[in-house]
C-alpha cells in the first residue's frame, strides 16, 4: 500500500489518514485547505488530547483540596483543557516532522499529511510555531513558577521524537512528557511543588508507559523492519505481564499521592474505579491483536475520567 494520491475525486478519500477514523468532524465540516493541518495535529483523533489533559486535571483537583478557590480551580481546569489539546497538536506536528522519513515506510502512517505530500515540511514547521505560540498564551495565565515549570517541559518534548531511534524505552520519555501536567496542576494552584504532586507524577508516568506499550503493539512488525524501537518490541510475548506491572505501580503511587494529601473516601473510590478499569484492560490485552490494542489504548480516556471524577467529587464535598 503506497501513499495515496493528492486528489481522489469528490469523496476526498485521498486525504484520509490510514490510522484515523473516517467520517470524523474534520472530514465533514473543516474547510478543505485546513484539513491536512488539522490531521497533522490529530484533531480528527482527540484521544491524545484527553490523555494529556487528565494528569493536569488530576493534579488541579488534588491541589484544590488544600489550595485555591472554586473559581480558580474551574479557571485552571478550563486552561488545561484548551492547553492540552493545543500542545498535543504541537507535539504531533513535531513528531511527524522528525519521523517523516519513517512514516512513509509504516503502513499505518504512510498516508499522514507530510509523507503523503499534503503538507510540506516548511508549512508544517510554520504550523508548529503557531501552535506553540498559542500554547504559550495559555501558559502565561498561570503564576511565574508554573510558567517556568511548563517551559522546562519543552526539553522532554523536544527529545521524545528521537528516542525511538536510540532506546527501547521511548514510552518512558513519552511518560515524562504526558505526565508533566501532574506537576502543573499543583504548581498552578500552590506556586510550588510538594510530595503529593511528585507521587502523582510518578504514577502517571507508569500509566503512560503501560498504555503506550499497548498502542505500540500495533506497529511491532513495521517497527522491527525500519529499525524503530519500543517497549512493545522489548517485552514481546511478555507485554501483558509488563503492562500489568506498570498499571499496578501507577495505582500504588497515585494511592500514595492521595494519602500524602489527606484525601477523602471519594478520592479513593475514584482510584478503585481507575484500578478496576486498568485490570480489565490487562485481562483483555492480546499483543497480537492490533484492533484490540487500539481500543484498549483509547479506553484510557475513560480510566482517566473515573479517577478525576473521584478527586473532583472529594473537592466538591470539601467545598460544601
Amino acid at each position: 500500500m503506497g501513499p495515496l494520491p493528492a486528489e481522489a475525486g469528490p469523496t476526498g478519500l485521498a486525504n484520509k489518514v490510514a490510522d484515523a477514523p473516517t467520517g470524523n468532524w474534520v472530514d465533514r465540516y473543516a474547510p478543505a485547505a485546513w484539513r491536512p493541518f488539522l490531521r497533522l495535529s490529530r484533531a480528527d483523533r482527540p484521544i491524545g488530547g484527553w490523555l494529556l489533559m487528565w494528569p493536569c486535571w488530576w493534579s488541579a483537583a488534588l491541589a484544590a483540596l488544600h489550595h485555591g478557590t472554586v473559581a480558580q480551580t474551574l479557571w485552571h481546569l478550563a486552561l488545561f483543557l484548551i492547553g492540552a489539546f493545543i500542545m498535543r497538536g504541537a507535539g504531533c506536528t513535531l513528531n511527524d516532522l522528525v519521523d517523516r522519513d519513517i512514516d512513509d515506510k509504516v503502513e499505518r502512517t504512510r498516508s499522514r499529511p507530510i509523507p503523503s505530500g499534503q503538507v510540506t515540511a516548511l508549512a508544517a514547521a510554520a504550523w508548529l510555531a503557531a501552535q506553540a505560540l498559542a500554547g504559550l498564551g495559555i501558559l502565561l495565565q498561570f503564576n511565574l513558577f508554573a510558567v517556568l515549570l511548563g517551559i522546562s517541559s519543552l526539553a522532554v518534548v523536544a527529545v521524545y521524537p528521537f528516542m525511538k531511534r536510540i532506546t527501547s524505552w521511548p514510552q518512558a520519555v513519552l511518560g515524562l512528557a504526558f505526565s508533566w501536567g501532574a506537576l502543573m496542576g499543583w504548581a498552578g494552584a500552590a506556586a510550588g511543588l510538594a510530595l503529593p504532586a511528585l507521587l502523582l507524577f510518578a504514577g502517571s508516568v507508569l500509566w503512560v508507559i503501560a498504555y503506550d506499550t499497548i498502542y505500540a503493539c500495533q506497529d511491532k512488525e513495521d517497527d522491527a523492519i525500519v529499525g524503530v524501537r519500543s517497549t512493545a518490541l522489548l517485552f514481546g510475548d511478555k507485554a501483558r505481564g509488563a503492562v500489568g506491572v506498570f498499571y499496578a505501580g501507577a495505582v500504588v503511587l497515585i494511592g500514595l499521592a492521595l494519602a500524602a494529601n489527606g484525601a477523602g473516601l471519594l478520592s479513593y473510590l475514584g482510584l478503585i474505579g481507575f484500578a478496576f478499569h486498568l485490570a480489565q484492560q490487562v485481562v483483555r490485552f492480546d499483543h497480537r491483536d492490533g484492533a484490540l490494542c487500539l481500543n484498549l489504548f483509547r479506553s484510557n480516556r475513560d480510566a482517566g475520567a473515573i479517577l478525576f471524577a473521584g478527586l473532583m467529587a472529594d473537592c466538591l464535598w470539601n467545598w460544601l
